[in-house]
């Protein structure tokens, strides 16, 4: 360094001065120092100069004598004041950052602060890390309910851990990990920050018609049936592995109607009774989950395309080879005027189908095309289970096929209202700050993902299977087609930053239903300026997870306490739904959620819970949907308990032990952000919404 060069006010003469004094005074040292696990080990002062030294080239020092310099300050300095005794490692820390300082070195002083900082979150990420290895080998989290307890399960959750540390502490920018690990927002998927890509709308019939190569050889296109659909699940397989969210069909009729030509209705519905079998058996990522699929189906009208449509919902309504529920695939009916809506259309008698197997199997869930938002886009949008909807496209054609979300990000409304203490001024600001670093964050995050290789995701991109990936090789960035994937913002828990503004949310009062839905617009309004600015898809996400849900609520108690209807339960209620532990109709509960769908261009769902299957009452079923599709919801689902006896199969609501035969060796399936799942995997956030969740009336 230069005669000032670690920082240029540096005060030469006080420098000076205290050299002196600590020369004339004491010219000691020490043999030991004490480390924070309590180990003594030999105490060494060039390990204070290069913590120095490191923290003046930080400013721009280049002189390494005036480091050594300044240690021997601190020692002499910590030998005065501690006498000989063992000093710890924060007294050594404590006493560079005063010398610094009174040396003049104030510059430095902070660079060392930050740096000594950074280390202590490093420090603390890897006992953390420790302990959670230490869980996961007993069991595995159950944040995801579709994950298994296997071995394997084990090693990726273990990885999972080690991943998030590292993104946390060397990757993402301070002030953007931050707000994740203190819960002002939580980055989806951290495990896979730099590494993959969230979810992908497959485009089935291409793949079918050209062929494919998963990695040991060329699988030529199917001829029949039961091959198209054995190909379809590996091709949901297949494409899982590269990714870490769920995989999707657009149009599986239209997809798949080529291959039934000709072929007879038996023939057909046994290779849509073998796709289930298959996706509630086959595993992907090292065996820890079956694949998350999606199917959307119903808006096609030719023979082969409505025969697929019919065989799938039968075989689904069937059930595996014990009657049970399958969990995989959730499909979606998707209604249009025209085609399905009305007894008129083509396929109105799929629509009845698809509603009679809903009401015993809770799938299909329903999308719906003549939504304002949807309606211009004819029969191009599809969902995923856990609600995301892709389609606009700043860069290319506005289609479902062969695009996907690329990550989110979601905001804890509830923590920014508690501190905003009814002052709405306060609390859109906040907001509004918080939006802003969510999407520096997902951009930080969109241009780490750019700089991946299609060889990095072999199947996704070395297939093509993203719009426009077809044109890249090996060895090229991925950097030119995810530009058509979305960057979402999402948030959750409105009911309760509704009441800790308001006193009341927007399922009991008109004032905070308005508020409501001048929130989520004020979130919509700063999420296409934020497309306009980055040049890119973001868009607004009702949030899907409960288990998030759950992070956040305890965070907030910890922090702020008690709050009757904002931190008194064990979640935060789901998106902009009505909380579940709410009185009030079906109707009522539609009207209130409806005009959200519009705003949340990402992604929603709305549900309603009854009591039991409604299978003796498909009437009152269809006009739940009906006043959905009226009240300009896009995508929904009807929840009801399945509950099935392992011992004997008997399938019904069963309170402790099976009516049938007495066995307490009971499966309960419940719909989860989207998703089905078994009671017995969800965590302890949705162990607690589910029990607090009340039956909406017709």
């Amino acid at each position: 360094m230069a005669k000032n060069s670690i920082e240029v006010e540096s005060n030469q003469n006080e420098e000076s001065k205290l050299i002196n004094i600590f020369s004339r005074t004491v010219d000691k040292s020490f043999r030991s120092i004490r480390k924070r696990d309590g180990r003594i080990v030999e105490f060494t002062r060039d390990k204070i100069s290069a913590a120095i030294f490191k923290a003046a080239k930080a400013v721009g020092g280049e002189d390494r004598q005036l480091a050594d310099e300044l240690a021997e300050i601190v020692v002499q300095y910590l030998y005065k004041k501690l006498g000989s005794g063992i000093p710890a490692v924060e007294e050594v820390q404590d006493a560079v950052e005063k010398v610094l300082i009174d040396t003049g070195h104030a510059k430095t002083a902070k660079a060392y602060i930050l740096y000594r900082d950074r280390r202590t979150r490093l420090r603390d990420s890897k006992s953390e890390l420790m302990d959670v290895v230490q869980d996961i080998l007993v069991e595995t989290n159950r944040e995801n309910a579709n994950v298994s307890n296997s071995p394997s399960a084990k090693m990726l959750q273990i990885a999972s851990a080690a991943s998030k540390k590292y993104y946390l502490s060397r990757l993402i920018p301070d002030e953007m990990a931050q707000a994740h690990i203190e819960g002002d927002y939580h980055i989806h998927d951290l495990d896979f920050y730099g590494k993959t890509l969230t979810c992908v709308q497959i485009p089935l019939g291409r793949l079918l018609a050209e062929g494919f190569n998963n990695g040991h050889g060329f699988i030529r296109p199917p001829k029949r049936p039961a091959s198209a659909t054995a190909l379809s699940a590996i091709i949901l397989q297949s494409s899982q592995n590269d990714m870490h969210g769920g995989q999707s069909f657009a149009a599986f009729d239209r997809d798949m109607a080529p291959y039934v030509a000709g072929a007879s209705e038996d023939e057909i519905y046994q290779a849509m009774e073998a796709l289930i079998y298959n996706l509630n058996s086959m595993h992907s990522r090292a065996g820890a989950q079956v694949p998350f699929s999606s199917l959307n189906i119903g808006n096609e009208t030719t023979p082969e395309a409505r025969m697929v449509t019919k065989c799938l919902l039968l075989a689904y309504e069937k059930g595996l080879g014990r009657g049970e529920t399958p969990i995989f695939p959730n499909i979606i009916f998707r209604l249009k005027k025209g085609i399905n809506f009305e007894p008129q259309d083509p396929n109105y008698d799929l629509f009845k189908l698809a509603m009679r197997v809903s009401a015993n199997r809770l799938n299909p869930t329903f999308a719906f095309m003549d939504s304002t938002f949807n309606t211009q886009y004819g029969t191009q949008v599809a969902y995923m289970g856990c609600r995301t909807r892709v389609i606009g496209n700043r860069h290319g054609a506005e289609i479902t096929d062969g695009r996907g979300n690329l990550s989110f990000t979601t905001i804890n409304l509830p923590r920014i209202a508690i501190k905003a203490n009814g002052d709405l001024e306060i609390f859109f600001a906040e907001l509004e700050r918080l939006m802003t670093l969510a999407a520096r964050q997902l951009y930080h995050r969109y241009r780490t993902q750019a700089r991946l290789k299609v060889k990095d995701m072999p199947f996704l991109m070395g297939q093509g299977l993203y719009l426009d990936s077809e044109k890249l090789r090996p060895e090229d960035t991925i950097a030119p087609v995810i530009k058509h994937g979305t960057l979402s913002i999402g948030f959750i828990g409105l009911a309760e930053a509704l009441t800790a503004l308001t006193g009341k949310h927007h399922g009991q009062d008109l004032k905070a239903q308005r508020l409501g839905l001048e929130i989520v617009n004020f979130m919509r309004k700063a999420v296409d300026g934020f497309a306009e600015e980055y040049d890119l898809n973001y868009t607004l996400l009702a949030t899907p997870a409960e288990g998030l849900a759950g992070r956040f609520i305890g965070m907030d108690r910890r922090r702020f306490g008690v709050i009757s209807g904002v931190t008194d339960k064990e979640f935060y209620t789901n998106s902009f739904h009505v909380p579940v532990y709410f009185e009030i109709s079906s109707y009522d509960k539609i009207i209130t959620e409806g005009p959200y769908h519009e705003m949340t261009n990402a992604g929603h769902i709305s549900y309603i819970e009854l009591k039991s299957p409604p299978v003796d009452n498909l009437e009152a079923f269809e006009r739940i949907i009906r006043h959905m599709a009226a009240s300009n919801m896009g995508y929904a689902g009807i929840n009801f308990p399945v509950d099935e006896c392992l011992h004997c199969y008997f399938r019904g609501i069963i309170a402790s032990e099976c009516p049938s035969c007495g066995s307490i060796n009971i499966r309960r399936i419940r719909r989860i952000t989207g998703y089905l799942s078994t009671v017995d995997r969800f965590n302890d956030a949705k162990q607690a919404e589910l029990k607090e969740r009340l039956e909406h009336l017709f």
